[in-house]
């Protein structure tokens, strides 16, 4: 059966609006392939609709890091262990950036790594520090090598998650005040978090956002299509009335929080 966007929606609003916790709803999709080429070498290559413009991003900034990201020439996502994911409905295109072979870098681990590699790049290590939920700090200490970051973070996977992230972040208003490395989160057992990458305004003043998620269990970080757009565009409206419907989650707008 052809993939039917107004079925998609609403299956997804049904199972928010029966669930009162409105916890994670994976949609109960069949394992399809992702079409195997994507066309795009960076996130800053994703066509803008038309009107739209990227604002100057300094090129030390969160911003500019995000947009220059790569992408990776197959769309398929993968899991932790190799296999595919069930649902291969949900993603515009993958990062390049490698999950590992442990089932740890999940929603709100993908927030803290994207955020720390930026910091790490920018040599700006002592910033580099996340809290549990019992407000214990991790802090990113010497050797400042790759290597060292990367046992820092799985460290970080195991003890942080939403539920400590929603806490070290700041509430912000879900309109157009929304900037690249923004995270709507939903702090729990499990909760979740998505993170906005790249942010494009027109001549009106209105802004769209691009943004990307990670999953249980451990998945490649993959930008989402919006399924309330007909033609499964990767662009979301910053003009978030009540809730924001992604592929596999419903947000609230009050849900919107900054570093």
């Amino acid at each position: 059966m052809p993939f039917n966007p107004v079925l998609f929606f609403c299956a997804v609003w049904l199972l928010s609006c029966n669930n009162a916790a409105n916890s994670i709803h994976p949609l109960p999709a069949p394992v399809i392939t992702a079409a195997p080429q994507n066309p795009y070498a960076l996130v800053n290559d994703i066509p803008l609709p038309e009107g739209y413009t990227h604002s100057i991003a300094d090129s030390t900034s969160f911003a500019y890091w995000l947009r220059h990201i790569a992408l990776k020439r197959d769309k398929t996502v993968y899991l932790y262990d190799g296999s595919k994911k069930a649902n291969q409905q949900a993603q515009f295109a993958v990062l390049d950036i490698p999950v590992g072979n442990q089932n740890l870098q999940q929603c709100a681990d993908v927030v803290m790594h994207l955020r720390a590699a930026w910091l790490f790049h920018e040599k700006r290590f002592n910033e580099i520090s996340f809290v549990d939920n019992e407000n214990t700090r991790y802090a990113f200490t010497p050797p400042y090598t790759a290597s060292h970051f990367n046992d820092y973070l799985l460290k970080v996977y195991g003890m942080c998650g939403s539920a400590s992230l929603s806490k070290q972040l700041h509430a912000v208003a879900a309109d157009s005040s929304v900037i690249p490395g923004d995270v709507f989160i939903r702090g729990g057992f499990p909760g979740h978090a998505v993170i906005v990458l790249d942010v494009v305004q027109n001549a009106a003043g209105k802004k769209i956002f691009l943004l990307a998620q990670g999953y249980m269990p451990a998945q490649d970080i993959h930008i989402l299509v919006n399924p309330s757009d007909g033609d499964l565009s990767p662009w979301y409206t910053a003009d978030i009335k009540e809730t924001l419907l992604t592929p596999e989650y419903v947000f609230h707008s009050g849900e919107l929080k900054r570093w």
